[in-house]
């Protein structure tokens, strides 16, 4: 397969959808239960899961035939060290970003969304969200550096990391590289599975029936006109025979 032909093709066309985008949602817990995984990432294309990986115990599956198609990929072996170096971050990271009012309410579950997707352009773009116990807290931009704080249980979470140049590089670099060069060479291999998917599941348009009620109305506005019809014809061909035989009956002799 000629690899950089076919990406640069899917790049450079304009008739493309621009909805292929490259997921992984990370959960670290800092305390999980007993043979729960402290770090578990789950990646999907456009939405569609494809793999599951356990940081801690360097354990990837494919979860799809998405994944089924590229698990034999250089790529698919180069992202294992990556995100378990993501995990490993974001756990280290942990006990400095907690929100203050939940730091005497038991552990917090940390999840971060890294997402990179083609805009319509071909121009590939990427974002973080991190949050906590489901809730995002926090949006980085992952083009310009920016960081939105979107509650405000992620301010002391923006404080730390905004400021800290290290932190805002590795959360860009991973992403406008690592998940870029990803979404590349997946795309390849799932370009084609993605349309067919799409054909698949979209049902053709259904033409337009009349209900069984409309039907037997129909039907009995059928034969009861074809009956009257019937009645009509009798009757004048009852006529008609009557005048003829009045025709021919002798006058009346006075």
């Amino acid at each position: 397969m000629l690899a950089m032909l076919l990406i640069h093709s899917f790049l450079s066309s304009s008739t493309e959808p621009d909805a292929y985008s490259l997921c992984y949602n990370f959960t670290v817990d800092p305390q999980p239960s007993t043979g729960q995984p402290w770090c578990v990432v789950q990646g999907q294309v456009d939405g569609n899961g494809f793999l599951s990986y356990d940081c801690g115990g360097a354990v990837i599956q494919s979860t799809s035939p998405l994944g089924e198609e590229v698990k034999t990929t250089n790529t698919w072996k180069s992202q294992m060290e990556t995100l378990g170096d993501i995990g490993d971050f974001l756990k280290g990271q942990l006990p400095d970003v907690i929100p203050e009012k939940h730091t005497a309410r038991g552990p917090q579950t940390l999840q971060g969304r890294m997402t990179c997707w083609y805009e319509e352009d071909g121009h590939i773009s990427g974002s973080w969200q991190f949050g906590f116990n489901g809730q995002m807290f926090l949006h980085f931009d992952s083009e310009n550096g920016h960081w939105t704080e979107v509650h405000s249980g992620g301010r002391r979470m923006k404080e730390k990391w905004e400021n800290d140049r290290a932190v805002s590089n590795f959360f860009k670099n991973v992403c406008m590289g690592d998940c870029r060069a990803w979404l590349r060479d997946f795309m390849v291999h799932w370009e084609e599975m993605l349309k067919t998917t799409v054909r698949t599941t979209v049902s053709p348009p259904m033409q337009p029936t009349a209900p069984a009620s409309h039907h037997i109305i129909k039907i009995i506005l059928g034969v009861s006109a074809g009956f009257v019809i019937s009645i009509i014809a009798w009757i004048i061909c009852k006529k008609r025979q009557e005048v003829r035989a009045r025709k021919s009956e002798p006058a009346f002799q006075l």
